[in-house]
Formats: C-alpha cells, structure tokens, sequence
C-alpha cells in the first residue's frame, strides 16, 4: 500500500468492496444512529413509502465511504467531506468504493469518491480534501 505523500494525480487509494447489505446492518445504523424511519428496516413500509423495498440510509453509506480513508488516519485527517447521493442502495447490494487523487496543493490532497452497486451504478459520489500533517 502507498503511502498518501506518494500517491500522483490519477492514482486511486486500494478499492474496498462490502460484504451485502444486510438487514441486520441496517438496523444497528438505526440504532447507533437514533434514525429509525421504517423504510430502512420493514419491507412493508418501504413499499407504503413507494419504495421497491427497504433502502439503506443514506448516512451509512456516506460513513462506510470514508472507511477509505481509515489506513492513512496516522498521517492526516479528512479537512472537508462532501457528497452527493446518487442512486439507492437495497438489501443484498454489494458496493465498490473508490477514490482517486484529483489534485494536490501542499499538504491538501483532494480526492474524488464514489459508491457503486453490483451493476456499476453510482449511489454516492464526492470529494474529499485530506490534509497531511
């Protein structure tokens, strides 16, 4: 594994690719993080909703993105983190996350993030600005 300070403009941190979405995933999120609304864990609220079926919250994805990052805590910190939510996630989804080192200015490293589904479908994507210490 490369060291951040080693990395060029193009290259991308390793993938890391998730074990399914599972229902019991959804529901520890839920409680970890007080957000208990139905559609996340009850299939026939999802489908009173519109939904195909129970979607994971948003914010779980969001946090598991930034598990890209965890190796590379001892050299620097996430400074800025924004994301778009692009596409829902469902239970069984297996997503790819990927970053890619957009620029470098100094000790800030901005990245370009995203989440895709099984089927190569973008569900989150952002930027991120690592700052090395």
């Amino acid at each position: 594994m490369k060291q951040l300070e080693e990395l060029q403009v193009g290259e991308s941190l390793e993938e890391i690719t998730l074990a399914p979405v599972s229902r019991l995933d959804l529901i520890k999120y839920a409680g970890a993080s007080g957000d208990f609304n139905p559609i996340h864990t009850i299939d026939e609220e999802a489908e009173k909703a519109g939904l195909p079926g129970v979607i994971a919250h948003g914010m779980w994805t969001m946090g598991n993105l930034a598990k890209l990052f965890t190796p590379y805590y001892d050299a620097g910190f996430i400074q800025e983190y924004k994301i778009r939510f692009a596409g829902m996630v469902f239970l069984d989804d297996v997503l790819t996350l990927r970053a890619e080192l957009e620029e470098k200015k100094g000790t800030a490293l901005h990245f370009r993030m995203k989440a895709v589904n099984q089927d190569g479908n973008e569900v989150v994507k952002g930027r991120v600005e690592f700052l090395l210490m």
